[in-house]
C-alpha cells in the first residue's frame, strides 16, 4: 500500500505536465504513486512538503517561514539518506548539499553524454573542486567499482578508512558483513583515530559505514503490516484487529493508515485508558499500532478505531 498524500497536487504542477505532457491528470498521479514504490524520496521531493500531509494549523504560520522550515528537513533527510546520481532527478539533486543549478545542470548534461557513472573521481570533470569537496559524501553510485563510492564515507577519508581495513584483516567485501559487527562492537575509538592520525568523529562515521554500507536509514524503521483484505469498508466489521501507521496526530485525536482509501480516526479518548492532555504524549507520525473498529459510518465514508482492547 502506498501513500498517496499529495498525488493529485503534483499531477496538476508544471512539472508533471513537463515530464507527462500527453497524459491525463488522473494518469500522473497514477505514475506518481507508482514511482513512490520505487523510490519515494525521489517522488515525494517533486511536491511541496505542506501538500503531502494534512495539519491543522500550516494556514496561521508565515508561509515563507513554514517553507524554510518544511524544506530545511527535506534536506536533512536526503542528506542522510543520500542520493544515487545515477538515477537522481533535478529535484532531488535541489537538496543536496553544496549542489547549485548551474552545477545540476552539468551534471545532468554529463550522464546524458556518458549514459552512467560509475565512480566518484569522474565528477571532478563536472564540479569545480569546492562544489565536489562539499557535495560529493552525499551522492552514492551503487554500480561503482570501488565499494567505498557506494557508501556515505566521503572521498578526503579514503585512506584513513582503507588504514583502518588493513588493521583488522578486513577487506572491502567484507562491508555489512556480520563479522565486521563483531569486530567493530566494542572499539576503543579514540585509540583506533590516534592510530590512523584522525579524528573520532570521522572515525565513527567510516565504521558505520562498514556494518551498514549500503543501507537507506529507513530500513531500521518498522514497516507497516496492512491487511490485504482490507480494501473497502465493506471488508471491516466492528471489533476487528488491525494493525496501521499513524499518519497525523491532532488535537483531538490522530488519524491511521489501515489501508483504505481515507484514514481512519482514533479519538483522544480511545487512545490511552489514561488521562492525555494531548495525543502526541502517546502517538507520532509513523507509529506502527495495533487498533480496533470502534464504528463503522458507511454513509460519511468513516472509520473510527480505538487502541484500548475492549
Amino acid at each position: 500500500m502506498v501513500n498517496e498524500a499529495g498525488a493529485s497536487v503534483y499531477s496538476a504542477s508544471k512539472l508533471a505536465q513537463a515530464e507527462f505532457p500527453t497524459l491525463h491528470v488522473e494518469e500522473r498521479s497514477a505514475v506518481s504513486i507508482g514511482r513512490r514504490l520505487i523510490d519515494p524520496l525521489s517522488e515525494l521531493v517533486k511536491i511541496e512538503p505542506k501538500s503531502i500531509g494534512v495539519g491543522m494549523y500550516q494556514h496561521d504560520v508565515t508561509p515563507k517561514k513554514l517553507d524554510q522550515e518544511l524544506s530545511f528537513v527535506v534536506e536533512t533527510c536526503v542528506n542522510s539518506v543520500g542520493v544515487n546520481v545515477n538515477t537522481a532527478s533535478r529535484e532531488l539533486l535541489n537538496y543536496v548539499s553544496g549542489l547549485n543549478k548551474k552545477m545540476i545542470d552539468k551534471l545532468l548534461e554529463y550522464k546524458e553524454k556518458v549514459g552512467k557513472i560509475l565512480a566518484r573521481k569522474e565528477l571532478t570533470k563536472v564540479f569545480s573542486p569546492k562544489v565536489y569537496e562539499q557535495s560529493i559524501g552525499f551522492l552514492r553510485i551503487p554500480d561503482a567499482t570501488n565499494s567505498l563510492d557506494k557508501t556515505s564515507i566521503h572521498p578526503e577519508s579514503y585512506d584513513v578508512a582503507l588504514k583502518i581495513l588493513d588493521i583488522y584483516n578486513l577487506s572491502l567485501d567484507d562491508l555489512g558483513k556480520d563479522k565486521v559487527k563483531d569486530i567493530f562492537k566494542n572499539v576503543n575509538i579514540e585509540e583506533l583515530a590516534s592510530k590512523v592520525s584522525s579524528d573520532k568523529y570521522t572515525v565513527e562515521d567510516i565504521i558505520k559505514s562498514f556494518i551498514a554500507p549500503y543501507r537507506d536509514p529507513r530500513d531500521t524503521i518498522e514497516a507497516p503490516i496492512l491487511k490485504s483484505d482490507i480494501l473497502t469498508l465493506d471488508d471491516l466489521k466492528v471489533g476487528m484487529e488491525l494493525t496501521g501507521t499513524v499518519r497525523n496526530v491532532i488535537d483531538f485525536g490522530a488519524f491511521i493508515d489501515i489501508g483504505l482509501h481515507d484514514d481512519a480516526l482514533v479519538h483522544i479518548s480511545e487512545i490511552s485508558n489514561e488521562y492525555i492532555k494531548h495525543p502526541s504524549e502517546v502517538l507520532s507520525v509513523g507509529d506502527i499500532v495495533k487498533c480496533y473498529v470502534l464504528d463503522i459510518n458507511k454513509e460519511k465514508n468513516r472509520v473510527q478505531l480505538t487502541l484500548k482492547n475492549k
